[in-house]
């Protein structure tokens, strides 16, 4: 299958860029990330705190059916124009690894397609490389995935 959530990874360099084209406006794209409910939904997660403000904080979860935490991550949130860009802190949990500062950018292709880039800065080109062992760019594409399919259900309901 197809990944179309592209990662770019550069060898010398402590960063990521990620992209990915959704079939959404910008602005259910945006809401997809800042509303609690929808965010729970494509994320496959649990919201332990959810703030989307500034200085606002989250924490989320992911459990097994046996009820194990699988993954959770963490962080805040710095500053954001509504259906534009982000800027937020990232810590996983259960990686151990330091946290990370992601610059989302939201951009309207058309009135019916969207582009998401993020560009991610890790502590050390180590650290990055680290995360990158992990079925990080799986888990990120199948998300990216679900967020397409359930956002494209609430925009045609909307």
């Amino acid at each position: 299958m197809e990944q179309k959530t592209q990662v770019f990874a550069k060898d010398t360099e402590q960063d990521l860029l990620i992209t990915r084209e959704f079939d959404l406006p910008v602005k259910t794209l945006f809401k997809a990330y800042i509303e609690k409910d929808l965010f729970e939904e494509w994320m496959g997660c649990d919201l332990l705190e959810f703030e989307f403000k500034e200085y606002g904080k989250y924490h989320f979860e992911k459990r097994n059916p046996k009820g194990d935490v699988i993954f959770s991550g963490k962080g805040a949130f710095h500053s954001f124009i509504p259906n534009e860009m982000i800027v937020r802190t990232f810590e996983m949990d259960v990686f151990s690894l330091p946290a990370q500062l992601e610059f989302l950018n939201f951009e309207t292709i058309t009135n019916e397609t969207s582009k998401l880039t993020m560009h991610i800065i890790f502590k050390s080109v180590d650290i990055r490389n680290e995360l990158l062992k992990k079925p990080f760019v799986q888990g990120l594409n199948m998300a990216h995935n679900r967020l397409q399919d359930i956002a494209s259900k609430l925009n045609r309901i909307l």
